[in-house]
C-alpha cells in the first residue's frame, strides 16, 4: 500500500509541481490554438469559391488583423494569382478565379500554426526531463543516505541500516513518480495534440484548399503562353479583316451619304441651267418684240 507520507518528500513534491505546472501550461496552449483554428475555419466556411474574388478584401482584412495567422497569410497572399480567364485544362467550370502558385500547406501546417505557437521543442523534451529527474534524485538521495551510515556501535549500525532502508524506499518512490509523471504527460500530450490541434488544422487546410485552386508556376506559364497565342491569333484575324471592313464601311458611307448629296447637287445644277435658259429665252423675245414696236 502506498505510503502517503512519502509524497511529502521535497523532491517528490518538486517533481509533482513541475509536472502539473507544465501540464497546465500545455493545456492552455493547445486550447488557445484550438480556439483560433476553429475560428479561422469558421471564417473560411462563410466564403465560397464562386464569390471569393469579390469578397477577397473582406477575407484579407480578417486574416491580416489576426495575429495568430497574419504573418503566414501575408506570405501566402503574395503567391495568389487573380485569374480572369486562364484555367487549367480539364478544370471544372466553377474553378476559383483566385489561384495560388504554391500549395497552401507550405504556409499553413503543423510547424507554422501549431508547433511554433506551442513551443513544441520544449514540450517534446518534458518527458525526458521528468524521466531524467528520477535517476538523478534517486542516486543523489542514496548517496546522501550512504554518507550517513555509521558502524561505530551496534546501535548506530542498526539505526544507520534502518535509515538507509528508509532512504532507499524514498529514492525508489522518486524514480516511480518521475517515470510515472513522464508517461502520463506523454499520453495527455498526444491525445490533446491530436484532438485539439491536428484535427482542427486538417479542417482548416481542407477549407483553404476548397477556396484556392493550386496552380504551379510551370502550369501557369504554359497557360499564360496559350492565352497569349490565342490573343495574338485574334489580333491577327482582326487586322486581316480590317481593310475589308474599312472598304465595306466606306462603300456604305458613300452610298448612304455622298451619292444622295451628289444627286441633289446635280439636280440643283440642272434646275439652275433650266432657269438660266428660260431667262435667256425671255430676254431674247423681249429684245425682238421691243425693236418691232420701235419701228
Amino acid at each position: 500500500m502506498l505510503d502517503l507520507k512519502l509524497l511529502l518528500n521535497p523532491v517528490i513534491l518538486a517533481i509533482l509541481v513541475l509536472f502539473f505546472g507544465i501540464t497546465g501550461y500545455y493545456i492552455a496552449k493547445v486550447k488557445f490554438i484550438n480556439t483560433n483554428l476553429n475560428a479561422l475555419t469558421k471564417v473560411l466556411r462563410s466564403f465560397k469559391k464562386g464569390n471569393i474574388v469579390f469578397r477577397f478584401k473582406e477575407l484579407d482584412d480578417i486574416f491580416s488583423s489576426n495575429s495568430f495567422i497574419s504573418n503566414h497569410w501575408v506570405e501566402f497572399k503574395n503567391t495568389l494569382v487573380f485569374n480572369e480567364g486562364i484555367h487549367i485544362k480539364g478544370s471544372p467550370a466553377d474553378a476559383s478565379s483566385i489561384q495560388c502558385t504554391m500549395d497552401s500547406s507550405y504556409f499553413f501546417n503543423e510547424d507554422t500554426l501549431v508547433n511554433t505557437k506551442l513551443n513544441y521543442k520544449f514540450i517534446s523534451a518534458v518527458p525526458t526531463i521528468l524521466t531524467g529527474l528520477g535517476p538523478l534524485f534517486t542516486f543523489l538521495h542514496i548517496s546522501v543516505a550512504f554518507s550517513r551510515v555509521s558502524f561505530a556501535t551496534q546501535e548506530a549500525t542498526i539505526a544507520s541500516v534502518s535509515s538507509l532502508l528508509a532512504s532507499m524506499k524514498v529514492a525508489a518512490m522518486i524514480s516511480v513518480v518521475a517515470v510515472g509523471t513522464s508517461i502520463i504527460f506523454m499520453i495527455v500530450e498526444r491525445l490533446l495534440y491530436k484532438n485539439l490541434c491536428k484535427s482542427p488544422l486538417e479542417a482548416f487546410s481542407l477549407e483553404m484548399n476548397k477556396l484556392f485552386d493550386n496552380i504551379t508556376s510551370e502550369k501557369f506559364l504554359v497557360e499564360l503562353l496559350k492565352e497569349s497565342k490565342i490573343q495574338n491569333s485574334s489580333l491577327n484575324q482582326a487586322f486581316s479583316a480590317m481593310p475589308l471592313q474599312m472598304k465595306m464601311a466606306f462603300d456604305k458611307s458613300f452610298k448612304d451619304t455622298l451619292v444622295p448629296y451628289l444627286d441633289n447637287l446635280i439636280f440643283s445644277v440642272n434646275k439652275l441651267q433650266d432657269n438660266l435658259k428660260k431667262e435667256a429665252s425671255k430676254g431674247l423675245l423681249d429684245d425682238i418684240f421691243g425693236s418691232n414696236e420701235d419701228e
